[in-house]
């Protein structure tokens, strides 16, 4: 992780979704909050991490004695502790449904702090119950075997409509995601606590009385 950042706990505990996308917005990031469809499967966890991108294209046979899991298995097997999986599949999707209950088994025995994906996952249950936080584009039964492929490692992608480079920062929560370009992850998790931190006292304000354009004149939070 950047020595520049606050713990990754620290960043999990404190912040929000919300809160950077407003700071990125303040940086002229205007573009970094995956689409709405991306949600998490579990709304209490939250995930903070580095990324690690994986690009998917759709399959319609395989072939005899290729194995379409490759690329996959080498990314999963080479997750390091507070990494985040990445898997790019042009969703919203019907039939690419990259992740389920092994390869979460797999990224948690390496330490990965969660997977993003603009594809389908399954193994839904078992998931919840190993409390991985795992962000999806929709839930169905499927096998990516025959379906789809992912073709590279560690590659810019697009996933929920976002660009991101690998080594690139995501935070995830019941709000959504948000992707932290790795040059200005400093500054964005700067701002944001201290924006936390206004709002907290704006909350505080609001709560005894105060009218909101009185306490907005005077801190500048909405």
């Amino acid at each position: 992780m950047n020595e520049a950042l606050p713990p990754p706990a620290e960043i999990a505990a404190r912040l929000y979704s919300s809160v950077l996308s407003d700071v990125l917005d303040s940086m002229g990031l205007m573009a970094q909050a995956m689409r709405p469809f991306v949600r998490p499967l579990d709304e209490s966890l939250v995930l903070f991490g580095a990324v690690r991108t994986g690009l998917y294209m759709p399959r319609y046979h395989v072939e005899p004695g290729h194995n379409p899991y490759e690329v996959e298995i080498a990314l999963i097997d080479d997750l390091r502790r507070g990494e985040v999986a990445v898997f790019a599949c042009d969703g919203p999707t019907e039939r690419i449904a990259p992740w389920g209950e092994l390869l979460t088994t797999a990224s948690m025995a390496r330490g990965a702090a969660g997977c993003v994906t603009d594809g389908l996952v399954r193994d839904v249950r078992r998931i919840r119950e190993m409390r991985f936080p795992v962000f999806h584009g929709g839930i169905g039964p499927l096998d990516s075997k025959g379906r789809a492929e992912m073709m590279a490692m560690d590659v810019p992608v697009a996933c929920g409509g976002v660009r991101i480079l690998p080594g690139d920062y995501i935070f995830g929560d019941v709000d959504g995601v948000v992707v932290i370009p790795k040059a200005a992850a400093p500054e964005a998790i700067r701002l944001g606590l201290e924006k936390v931190s206004a709002e907290d006292r704006t909350r505080d304000m609001l709560a005894a009385g105060k009218r909101l354009k009185e306490v907005f004149d005077e801190l500048g939070v909405l």
